[in-house]
């Protein structure tokens, strides 16, 4: 049996992560924790982008910012000007040295590796018995962090999925100041399908196919596409892939399912730590890991993330119910949405802190008619569920 800990945080990823360093920052003064992770080791894997939001925590560990971004489908390419809030990437690689390096300057902090939970945690007399890979661990509170076991497709509107590589080039093909998030020229009749290209310098960058979808796509299936992509970009110059990263990423999933013990929390990806219209999470785990570790710290429960406001809410899962409708609109809408005159009213937005005006423009700037169709689809699908819930009962 291991000795207890006052909190076991699930998972080391970038939630589990963040919320360690936050707990690290009170050095000898904080809890116990022990963070259980199943990787023998980290690796570049992944990396997270977002629009500079002033926060000063994270940002050394900013590997590269753009100062315009771009949208573009066959026909069309709008570039929008963000040097006001440049868009910025943190590698893997540098956010777990960071993260590692933190814990390892308190004792109060254990960071066990390869450790992997292997039954879901049970109460007993006031605390929390977890069995693991290793042996049996306690604790008075848990934040399970950890990814879903599965990925079940109808728990989501709509499913991103991506694969890419960051290559190194012969050639000069890149621009290094401007970031595509998206481009659907390669995209086919009844697909959400497009390019994401991050350029770091003018022979090197991260090429990504990225699919939205109702079913998660796995590498394999993403595979031919992102060879055609990368193909396309170094066209005849050679090339070498320096690192592949895969990721799916629910889009407008149902509340998260919490416990009904204050001392066991989800959070991460499993609890609600993705923006429903885009993707984006990073930005919402440093805030939730923020007001969770002070929650922790002034010897409350820990707080799972906040849901997001009703209005923001419904302008995604709207959004995104027309999108798994009509699929072969997310270009033209895409396109409306970044060819703002004021590029701010997305950012902001996509940034999960817009204003009132930033919703009207939103509003504005898109087609009512696909809207106002979806609705009563809506309704409907709705008063369905709830007379099968009834007949259930």
């Amino acid at each position: 049996m291991r000795s207890d800990n006052d909190i076991a945080i699930l998972g080391g990823g970038c939630a589990g992560l963040s919320l360690a360093m936050r707990l690290a920052d009170s050095g000898a003064e904080g809890p116990s924790v022990a963070v259980l992770e199943g990787r023998a080791l980290y690796a570049p894997d992944r990396s997270w982008c977002f629009w500079d939001d002033g926060n000063a925590r994270l940002r050394h560990l900013v590997q590269h910012r753009w100062s315009s971004v771009a949208v573009a489908d066959h026909r069309r390419r709008v570039t929008v000007d963000c040097r006001a809030a440049p868009y910025q990437m943190i590698p893997a690689a540098a956010f777990y040295s960071a993260a590692t390096q933190a814990i390892a300057k308190t004792s109060r902090i254990e960071l066990a590796m390869n450790e992997t939970v292997i039954a879901e945690p049970q109460k007993e007399d006031r605390r929390w018995r977890i069995e693991t890979s290793t042996g049996v661990r306690y604790a008075k509170q848990i934040i399970d962090t950890r990814p879903p076991p599965r990925l079940e497709g109808e728990s989501a509107i709509l499913w991103q999925s991506f694969s890419g590589h960051e290559v190194t080039c012969d050639a000069a093909c890149f621009d290094p100041e401007s970031a595509t998030l998206m481009d659907f020229s390669s995209s086919h009749k009844g697909e959400i399908a497009f390019l994401y290209l991050l350029p770091f310098s003018k022979h090197r960058a991260l090429i990504e196919a990225t699919v939205f979808a109702p079913k998660p796509l796995g590498p394999s299936e993403l595979a031919d596409r992102l060879g055609r992509l990368v193909r396309q970009w170094v066209g005849e110059a050679g090339f070498s892939v320096l690192r592949s990263e895969h990721g799916i990423l629910p889009m407008g999933q149902a509340a998260p399912a919490q416990t009904m013990d204050a001392t066991f929390v989800r959070a991460g990806v499993v609890g609600g730590a993705v923006r429903a219209a885009s993707g984006f999470a990073f930005q919402r785990i440093q805030r939730w890991a923020e007001d969770c570790a002070a929650a922790l710290l002034a010897g409350q429960p820990p707080r799972a993330h906040a849901p997001d406001p009703w209005l923001r809410r419904t302008m995604d899962g709207l959004f995104l119910r027309v999108l798994r409708a009509r699929p072969d609109l997310a270009p033209d809408l895409f396109l409306k949405l970044f060819a703002m005159k004021d590029s701010g009213h997305i950012i902001r937005f996509m940034s999960d802190c817009p204003t009132l005006a930033d919703y009207a423009a939103i509003v504005s700037a898109l087609p009512a008619g696909p809207f106002l169709r979806e609705i009563p689809r809506r309704l409907s699908g709705s008063s369905r569920r709830s007379i099968k819930g009834r007949a259930a009962g």
